[in-house]
């Protein structure tokens, strides 16, 4: 990492240690090296100098809206963070291979499914993108969500500063099981990322996929030791409603 690019990632991590109040225990749970596909939501501008300020130096790309380049000060910013240009509303095969390549190079690929900002919080329906990289490159996917940060805006108006929270899940592949994959294939595969960001996040900010009841795992496959997002927030409401037994 040059210089500039850590005089860079230093101050930004620490304006925005001021203005939010940044609960990073669990990015130690991202590797050091990929390839890994960072799967997570998007609310706003905020979750990225939040986040990659706090993940560097691990060598990390990531897709974002090719408009953002029009900006020349925050093009140059993409550019030292890593950013892959990306077409939205299209399928954007030069994108997709500079995805490819990173996760080839050893590298952790960051993808919002959502492809937009929600803005509220609340996840959004995902788009099947992630799953032609995640078929094509083999890689492991690890779930990475985020909340607080919809109240930055307001906060900042008020001058307070922002809880922004941030949950590591546990990592799965994604196996197509010898089924053909078809366009309601990958329906199906990238709605099964999205609810194991899901169980992540509480509830209130779950959205199209609030009823986790609904969810399926038939073409995700969970390495050892590790488990399905889901159990384990199965597990951890029962131990909330589990009566206090007294002696």
């Amino acid at each position: 990492m040059t210089l500039a690019a850590r005089v860079v990632n230093s101050t930004i991590k620490g304006l925005t240690s001021i203005l939010c109040r940044v609960d990073d225990k669990q990015l130690t749970q991202i590797p050091e090296r990929g390839p890994l596909i960072l799967v997570a939501n998007h609310i706003n501008f905020l979750e990225i100098p939040v986040v990659y300020t706090r993940l560097t130096p691990r060598p990390i790309k990531g897709f974002a809206k090719a408009e953002t380049w029009n900006n020349p000060v925050i093009g140059i910013l993409f550019n030292l963070w890593g950013g892959i240009p990306i077409k939205r509303g299209e399928a954007d095969t030069q994108a997709l291979r500079r995805g490819l390549a990173a996760l080839e190079a050893g590298q952790i690929l960051a993808v919002a499914p959502e492809g937009t900002r929600s803005n509220n919080g609340c996840l959004q329906r995902g788009h099947p993108g992630i799953v032609v990289i995640a078929l094509h490159s083999r890689a492991p996917i690890l779930p990475m969500v985020y909340y607080g940060s919809e109240k930055f805006r307001r906060n900042l108006t008020q001058f307070r500063r922002t809880d922004f929270y941030i949950n590591i899940g546990q990592p799965f592949y994604l196996d197509p099981g010898g089924n053909k994959v078809t366009r309601y294939t990958r329906r199906l595969m990238v709605d099964e990322i999205m609810y194991q960001m899901a169980a992540l996040l509480p509830a209130e900010y779950r959205g199209d996929y609030a009823n986790l009841e609904a969810a399926t795992e038939n073409f995700l496959r969970f390495p050892h030791p590790y488990r399905s997002n889901l159990l384990f927030t199965k597990e951890k409401q029962l131990k909330i409603k589990a009566p206090i037994l007294l002696s």
